[in-house]
């Protein structure tokens, strides 16, 4: 199978045409909002095919993070779902979106963002060794507390509330995602 797999791609590009699906066919993916993510893709490229994550996209965009979280990295991303922005109070995504909260919007946004790749077994190793707590600074300057409840990993925010990570190591190839289950802010 890999054999003609190899002989069918080596055909299609002779012909000069791209084979990425055929590459992205053999890698190892973890499906999230429906969509499969590729390792060889950025985190931009991936989540972008995530329905679960339609209001993550459209406010990096309106934050003008494209280029940021298309770039090198790496990158560990607590990407919140579209369930988890619809528990923000009324009117608050359609409020940050609007060009004159940019400024609101990338603090928000980039405090989900931790430089470095973290795996979920990194940050449990840090949270073992901290005694059952572990701090992880975000690129927007504030911090971020990570400990086990149970078999689950939880990050607390700046302002007490709390987010369950509900799918880790969705591996990037400019990072690593955690989908989280509700909106994280910073102080």
């Amino acid at each position: 199978m890999k054999l003609r797999i190899a002989t069918l791609a080596a055909a299609i590009a002779l012909a000069g045409v791209a084979a990425p699906a055929i590459v992205s066919a053999q890698e190892k993916t973890v499906t999230v909002g429906g969509a499969p993510m590729y390792p060889s893709k950025t985190i931009v490229e991936n989540a972008v095919n995530s329905k679960d994550h339609t209001t993550l996209v459209a406010a990096v965009k309106a934050a003008g993070l494209v280029d940021t979280l298309s770039g090198k990295g790496p990158f560990t991303v607590f990407a919140p779902t579209n369930a988890a922005f619809a528990k923000l109070p009324a009117g608050t995504v359609d409020t940050l979106v609007k060009p004159e909260n940019k400024k609101t919007l990338t603090g928000i946004l980039t405090y989900h963002v931790v430089a470095g790749k973290l795996n979920a077994s990194d940050i449990a190793a840090q949270i073992k060794a901290g005694g059952g707590k572990a701090t992880l600074k975000t690129v927007a300057g504030g911090s971020l507390t990570a400990m086990m409840e149970g078999d689950k990993l939880v990050l607390t925010d700046a302002k007490g509330g709390k987010s369950t990570v509900t799918i880790g190591d969705v591996n990037q190839s400019n990072g690593v995602i955690h989908v989280v289950d509700t909106v994280l802010m910073p102080s």
